[in-house]
């Protein structure tokens, strides 16, 4: 299957392409060892008008730079000092959105996530929530900046589609802070799947 191109990315409606992200297979490779996942939680982010964004109102530090590039780079960044949390770079130069890759469905390279994971039989929670996602696949602050057309990590669509009633549109996690903008309807997640991560 052929690597999802940047344009793609740069697509303008950032919650749009949050939803569309689900059914895509994420890919890792590392040390030549490859993992991928079945991508199915995302959350979506505005740069300018979204205060649960990092960028929010243009805000521009070390960390949120690469969130200003055009799309379809990797936007890593460490959470409560332990976990790693992969984001997608959207839109056009200078808009800072972003999607926040939440759970996968693991799918190659099974026995490596669990070691990565220091699991010895698959469960449910393998690739559920954002930071055990990033550990199972690989993901890590070396990551930050890395675009997704390269042979290190990079998306692939392999013509899944979810009808409107198998997708869940709710609030996001952990963004209380927010005001208003906590209750956006921005968190898609497929129905029913396995691996979806819990409040």
């Amino acid at each position: 299957m052929a690597k999802i191109s940047l344009d793609y990315y740069r697509q303008q409606n950032v919650v749009h392409l949050a939803k569309d992200l689900l059914g895509k297979y994420l890919f890792t490779r590392i040390d030549g060892q490859l993992t991928s996942g079945m991508i199915v939680e995302t959350e979506a982010y505005n740069g300018r008008t979204d205060a649960a964004c990092h960028a929010h109102a243009y805000k521009r530090t070390a960390r949120t730079s690469i969130m200003y590039e055009a799309g379809g780079l990797a936007y890593v960044y460490l959470c409560y000092g332990i976990h790693h949390l992969f984001n997608i770079v959207t839109n056009q130069e200078e808009y800072a959105d972003a999607v926040l890759i939440r759970a996968v469905e693991p799918v190659d390279g099974l026995d490596i996530m669990l070691a990565r994971r220091g699991k010895s039989k698959p469960d449910n929670r393998l690739t559920a929530g954002p930071g055990s996602l990033s550990k199972a696949l690989g993901i890590n602050r070396s990551f930050y900046g890395e675009s997704l057309d390269g042979n290190t990590i990079w998306l692939e669509d392999r013509n899944i589609r979810f009808s409107k009633g198998e997708i869940v549109e709710t609030t996001r996690i952990g963004v209380d802070y927010a005001g208003d903008d906590a209750f956006l309807p921005w968190r898609f997640y497929v129905k029913d799947n396995p691996y979806i991560s819990k409040k």
